[in-house]
């Protein structure tokens, strides 16, 4: 039986072994026919692993003012991060890794202001855990160029960078609310409000990628079999703000709010015959670049109604010029009006007591009520003036190119409510509502949709993809109506009895226009809020009054006033500021005999002239230029040959050896025009004045060179000096 079973036993090893043999043979035979184990592609599994695969990330469009101001870019910003590997060194006299700990996080610490201790452990525990790198966190993330240059100066080994696309705002806060903000939503720049958030699918590229074959130490094959998809860019957006008509809104604003303490502010400059938003904003705003704590989110222009007060009377006189029940010489008892029985009595805003009896001319130059009251209730008739108010669009939104807008609300199912609408209360609209309503006034009778997009860009092509046009979008009165609203409206400011006399009055322009004092709730009483600062002052201003170019309009909420102060001063002071240099920046022919003639003088013809008899010809000219080098020759002058400028306008001339020059004491705006005019990759931080730069002064200086400002605040003197309105007289007309 033994010698059987040893006979046997062999011979089943075999058997089984043969079998174990063949069925390995088989598979490797089925491997090598196929390429395939468990249905995964051996071939495609390799050229995973030894390919690289990077995404090659779309440009964000850029946001353009009306003349190719970038106001919203793509900014490129550096994340750190520090390779641990010891694998990743091939050639130990060129270290790639992190070799000394120590010493890498004490050259590190001070320049990402981190402890020493914190970026050691960090080092540490990369090497302990066996990854290939690490990061630093926040600190390491978002650096600027001059940091990057600063790190790459130390040469630490395995110290590397990648470059990461943010969103950058030039002009810091510039029309924060209008432009908009954006957020990075999976590595990707998304807009979430203003025309970022309204355009973010066309500003929004797609991304390209790349992929090459490497070898185990992530070095390029000879043979990488790249393969590239080109990155198709966001397009770009042109908006019909004007930079420098932004800017003399914001600069206006910001000297408000800083001597008036209010606590809301709007402005808003419109083209009075196309409907285009040369410059809007709002107070409080915000810096994007550096958002911190934001007291406002909302673009007040077009999302905040409110009772808009006497700047309403504009409408009511022009629906009862279009009625013919218009008499400007005809006689009325002002002070107060009680419509009917059961109607509350109504008051003009000089604590009821009017001017006894007096023309309708002279109650709208006034700012009467009751004349107001009178003209919509008596003589255009309760029902008809509703059909013009739903003619002006008070009750629909504007359309207007910006996410956002709540449209007002037409109060007027109470007699109540049907007197005081025509006199802006009880009812209420938006600064944008009555822009749109006032180019009827201005254009003969033809309401514009407001807008503020010009056009839209293909970023590579710059082949224009869609434009903006004028559209009229109803005809509520005539063109005659509209002549002669404009010149009842100029007779606010040229009439020793108008609200707007001497206040609004421009230098060199006629101005038609209608102020507004306007009550508002309280939020925490649920009543009309009491207080001699406790209104909204306005003011509904067109320009030059015969035929308007420019519409303003300005609110200031709540101004911390002096004693001798009337609430038409905050307000008149950016109006004033604003449109009259607007209107000369612009080239609109001033319309009356300017009271302090500005001298003006034109830019010589500076190509191939000699640097010494060229800035002594400007100094004859009594323009005193600003330098930039000590070349004999002039290089380039910001200013074009044959321009007309004042001897107060900033002139650069470079010369064939540019030099840095000293920028203490520059504001920001002539710290721009510099950038501009050397297309200067400029960063800054803080507001004001320029403290401090990152180019020597004398330094050698090419175009397009990196710059960095910091900027700070001026001092105030604590004595300094309320401005004083120019008539002294109180402008308050409702109670």
């Amino acid at each position: 039986m033994k010698s059987r079973t040893t006979e046997v036993m062999p011979i089943v090893w075999i058997v089984i072994f043969t079998s174990f043999f063949l069925v390995i043979a088989g598979r490797f035979l089925y491997i090598q026919v196929s390429g395939e184990v468990s249905g995964v592609s051996i071939q495609e599994l390799a050229d995973e692993k030894r390919t690289n695969n990077y995404t090659i990330p779309a440009s964000r469009g850029t946001i353009y003012d009306r003349n190719g101001m970038a106001l919203a870019q793509e900014h490129v910003v550096y994340r750190l991060y520090a390779v641990v590997d010891e694998s990743h060194t091939t050639n130990p006299l060129q270290p790639k890794h992190v070799k000394d700990v120590n010493e890498t996080a004490k050259k590190l610490a001070p320049i990402l202001e981190m402890e020493e201790s914190e970026i050691a452990e960090r080092l540490n525990d990369g090497i302990k855990n066996e990854r290939f790198q690490v990061e630093f966190g926040s600190n390491a993330r978002e650096l600027n160029q001059e940091q990057k240059e600063e790190i790459e100066a130390l040469e630490l080994p395995g110290i590397n960078f990648i470059e990461e696309p943010t969103r950058f705002y030039p002009n810091g806060m510039f029309a924060s609310h209008t432009i908009g903000l954006t957020d990075k939503q999976d590595d990707q720049i998304v807009g979430i409000n203003g025309v970022e958030g309204f355009m973010n699918d066309l500003l929004t590229g797609v991304n390209g990628s790349i992929s090459y074959q490497r070898d185990k130490f992530n070095m390029k094959l000879l043979d990488p079999k790249e393969v590239i998809n080109e990155p198709d860019n966001g397009d770009d957006v042109y908006l019909t703000l004007d930079q420098k008509v932004q800017t003399l809104v914001e600069d206006a604003l910001s000297e408000v709010e800083e001597e008036y303490d209010p606590d809301r502010m709007t402005a808003v400059v419109m083209n009075a015959k196309t409907g285009e938003i040369l410059a809007l904003s709002n107070r409080p705003s915000y810096n994007p670049n550096s958002i911190g704590e934001v007291e406002n989110w909302y673009n007040d222009v077009i999302a905040t109604p409110f009772e808009p007060g006497s700047t309403m009377k504009v409408f009511t006189l022009a629906a009862a010029i279009e009625e013919g029940v218009w008499n400007p010489e005809e006689q009325y008892k002002s002070g107060q009006y009680k419509a009917e029985d059961h109607a509350q009595t109504i008051g003009d805003h000089n604590r009821r007591q009017g001017w006894g009896t007096i023309s309708y001319l002279e109650g709208i130059q006034r700012s009467s009520n009751v004349a107001a009251a009178k003209l919509a209730y008596e003589k255009i008739g309760a029902d008809r003036f509703l059909d013009y108010l739903h003619a002006f669009d008070f009750d629909q939104k504007t359309g207007i190119d910006l996410p956002g807008e709540v449209p007002g609300q037409i109060l007027y199912k109470w007699l109540d409510e049907k007197i005081t609408t025509a006199f802006g209360q009880g009812s209420t609209t938006t600064p944008i509502q009555l822009m749109k309503a006032a180019t009827a006034i201005t254009n003969e009778g033809k309401m514009l949709k407001p807008y503020i997009i010009d056009k839209t860009v293909d970023h590579d092509t710059h082949q224009v993809i869609a434009e903006n046009e004028p559209e009229v979008v109803g005809e509520p009165i005539s063109a005659e109506t509209a002549k002669k609203t404009l010149e009842v409206l100029e007779t606010v400011i040229t009439s020793e009895n108008g609200t707007g006399h001497k206040i609004y009055n421009l230098n060199d322009y006629t101005v038609a226009g209608k102020t507004g004092t306007a009550n508002f709730v309280d939020p925490e009483t649920g009543k009309y809020k009491n207080g001699r600062n406790s209104y909204t002052f306005s003011f509904l201003g067109m320009a030059p009054a015969e035929d308007p170019e420019l519409i303003m309009y300005v609110s200031v909420k709540e101004p911390q006033l002096d004693d001798t102060e009337s609430g038409s001063a905050p307000v008149s002071f950016v109006f004033k500021n604003v449109m009259e240099n607007s209107l000369r920046y612009l080239n609109i022919e001033p319309d009356k005999d300017a009271t302090e003639p500005v001298e003006v003088v034109e830019i010589p013809e500076w190509e191939g002239k000699q640097t010494d008899s060229y800035i002594n010809k400007l100094k004859e000219l009594g323009i005193e230029p600003i330098v930039i080098g000590d070349g004999e020759e002039i290089k380039k002058v910001n200013i074009q040959p044959g321009t007309k400028i004042t001897a107060r306008q900033t002139v650069l001339v470079a010369t064939d050896n540019m030099k840095m020059p000293d920028l203490t004491g520059w504001s920001f705006r002539d710290v721009l025009s510099f950038r501009d005019f050397l297309d200067l990759d400029l960063e800054w931080m803080g507001n004001g004045y320029v403290k401090k730069q990152s180019i020597e002064t004398g330094s050698s200086l090419n175009e397009k060179d990196y710059l960095m400002v910091e900027l700070e605040e001026p001092d105030v003197p604590e004595d300094q000096e309320n401005a004083s309105d120019e008539s002294g007289e109180e402008a308050n007309e409702e109670e």
